[in-house]
C-alpha cells in the first residue's frame, strides 16, 4: 500500500511588486484596487483519460497555483496592465482509490492496509472539503479549476451548478434526480426519501475564489467498492450508478459530452479543447 499522501493548501506569497519608477495617477490608484477587470470565460477542457490519483492531484495543484499567482500579480497592476486568469475543466477516470477530505473521519475507511492491497486500491488524505469517497473505473470525475471572479463569487451557487449539470444529464436518460436539504451531491428518490441513493458526490477546495477538486459521477462504476467505506460519512443512505438504474452499461463518452454541455451552459463558459 502506498503511504497516505497529504498536501497542504497553496499559500503563494505576494512576490509581484510595482516598481517605484512608475507613478500612478489618482484614477489609476483606484483602478489598481480592482482585481480581474479582464474577465475570461474561456475554459481549457482537458480529458486526461485514466490517470493515477496522485499525479492528477499534483497537476490540479500546479494549475491552481498558477491561477492564484496570476490573481496576486493582477492585484498589484492597474486594470490596463492586468492579464486574464486561466480556467480549466479536467475530466479523468482513476484506478481504485479512496480519498478522505479535511473534515472526514479515518474510521469511515473500513479497510486496513492488507484490505486495500487485496482490493488493489490506494488511499490518500487530501485538502478538499467533505468526508471519504471512492474513485474508480467507470466513474466520471470532473475537476473544475476556475477563477470564480470570471463567473460569480458564490461557492454555494458554484456547488449547485455542478449538481445541476449532473441532474440535467440524468434527465436526458429519463432519470429524475435532485438534491436533499443539508447534503451535497445528486440523489435519486430525493423527494420521498424512502430509499435515497447518491449517484454523484461533490468535494471542493477554494482559495481567493479559485476552485479545485470537484465531482464524481457514477456511470458504470462498481458500486461494491463503496461497501468498504461509509460514503461521505453517511451510513443510512445508499449509492447507485447510471448503469444500475438503467440496467445496461452506458456509453461513457456520450455521458461526458452531455455533462460538458450542461456545465458550459450553466456557467456561460466557452470550452476550448486541449490535448
Amino acid at each position: 500500500m502506498k503511504k497516505c499522501f497529504e498536501k497542504h493548501a497553496v499559500n503563494s506569497p505576494s512576490v509581484f511588486k510595482r516598481t517605484e519608477s512608475k507613478k500612478l495617477t489618482f484614477h489609476q490608484s483606484i483602478q489598481k484596487e480592482a482585481v480581474n477587470q479582464v474577465i475570461n470565460k474561456k475554459v481549457n477542457f482537458i480529458d486526461l483519460g485514466q490517470k493515477d490519483y496522485k499525479e492528477t492531484w499534483e497537476y490540479q495543484e500546479e494549475l491552481f497555483a498558477k491561477t492564484v499567482s496570476r490573481k496576486i500579480e493582477n492585484r498589484n497592476l492597474i486594470v490596463s496592465d492586468q492579464k486574464p486568469t486561466d480556467n480549466y475543466l479536467l475530466f479523468v477516470e482513476h484506478p481504485h482509490v479512496y480519498t478522505l477530505g479535511k473534515s472526514g473521519e479515518l474510521s469511515h475507511l473500513l479497510l486496513d492496509e492488507n484490505g486495500l492491497d487485496e482490493k488493489k486500491a490506494t488511499f490518500y488524505k487530501i485538502n478538499r472539503g467533505g468526508d471519504i469517497t471512492y474513485h474508480g473505473p467507470g466513474q466520471l470525475v470532473g475537476y473544475p479549476i476556475l477563477d470564480l471572479d470570471n463567473f460569480f463569487t458564490d461557492i454555494h451557487k458554484y456547488l449547485r451548478f455542478l449538481e445541476e449539470a449532473i441532474i440535467l444529464t440524468l434527465a436526458e436518460y429519463g432519470i429524475d434526480a435532485g438534491r436533499i436539504s443539508g447534503l451535497t451531491g445528486v440523489w435519486l428518490d430525493h423527494e420521498a426519501q424512502v430509499n435515497p441513493r447518491k449517484i454523484c458526490a461533490l468535494g471542493v477546495k477554494s482559495s481567493r475564489w479559485v476552485t479545485m477538486h470537484g465531482f464524481a459521477f457514477n456511470v458504470n462504476a462498481d458500486i461494491a467498492y463503496f461497501g468498504n467505506i461509509i460514503p461521505c460519512g453517511i451510513s443510512d443512505k445508499a449509492v447507485t450508478s447510471l448503469h444500475l438504474e438503467l440496467g445496461v452499461r452506458v456509453d461513457e463518452e456520450e455521458v461526458k459530452e452531455k455533462v460538458k454541455k450542461h456545465i458550459a451552459q450553466l456557467f456561460e463558459m466557452e470550452l476550448v479543447e486541449k490535448k
